[in-house]
């Protein structure tokens, strides 16, 4: 899909792209927080080994046919319209029985988290700055979150708390979640804060902001619930 986006580009004389990529293309690196000139160690994740191709093929396109590229690597990211994840997955089980949590790996696992608006608003200063104008080979590598994380027993807490429940907690076990889970995400954010940008909203805040708007927009869940099943290859 990056390519057909990339040759549509060219053809129609578009230089400037904004790629959304993650922090999972750094693997499970052993530089925290990681900064965007960390190497890249053998991929354990099949979403983070795609971005990788894709951060790829823009540079390319920026050196040979002269675009400006932005890629920015999120941590995971929260708030309105947020249908998949641990806080839509907690809230969803709660609903359902309140008294007990089914929870991926033991809980220890460390993560960083920024808000929708702040992931948002980061993305549009990097880009009204036109910092890959300025950068080499006219692409400009950000990491985007918070200077704070989180482990995953921290949230069930936050949200707990929030809906004023005391579920008994059920780990899976293990430090991963799922197979290509990284146990600890955390991005050195200082590039595009030190061009002026700053989140305004904690993890916990953001947790429990997206908390709120499940509460509010339980259709969510009937929705997923009722969409037909893909058609068959």
């Amino acid at each position: 899909a990056t390519y057909h986006v990339l040759e549509a580009m060219r053809a129609n004389g578009i230089k400037r792209l904004a790629f959304s990529s993650t922090g999972s293309v750094y693997g499970e690196t052993k530089v925290i927080p990681t900064p965007e000139d960390a190497p890249f160690p053998i991929q354990t994740s099949l979403y983070g080994a795609s971005k990788v191709a894709g951060e790829g093929l823009i540079q390319a396109y920026c050196e040979g046919f002269g675009f400006e590229g932005y890629i920015f690597r999120f941590v995971s990211i929260l708030g309105e319209r947020y249908t998949h994840g641990h806080v839509f997955d907690f809230y969803q089980q709660l609903i359902a029985h309140p008294d007990h949590l089914r929870v991926l790996g033991d809980g220890s696992q460390r993560k960083s988290y920024l808000y929708i608006q702040d992931c948002l608003a980061a993305m549009l200063h990097a880009t009204r700055l036109g910092l890959a104008a300025q950068a080499p080979h006219r692409v400009a590598i950000l990491n985007l979150g918070t200077a704070e994380y989180c482990q995953v027993k921290d949230s069930i807490g936050w949200i707990c708390r929030a809906l004023g429940v005391t579920p008994r907690l059920d780990f899976t076990g293990g430090n991963r979640g799922w197979i290509g889970d990284n146990p600890f995400i955390f991005l050195d954010t200082q590039r595009i804060t030190a061009s002026g940008w700053q989140p305004k909203l904690s993890i916990e805040q953001g947790i429990v902001r997206t908390l709120r708007w499940l509460e509010a927009n339980r259709w969510v869940y009937t929705s997923r619930e009722s969409a037909p099943p893909p058609p068959r290859a």
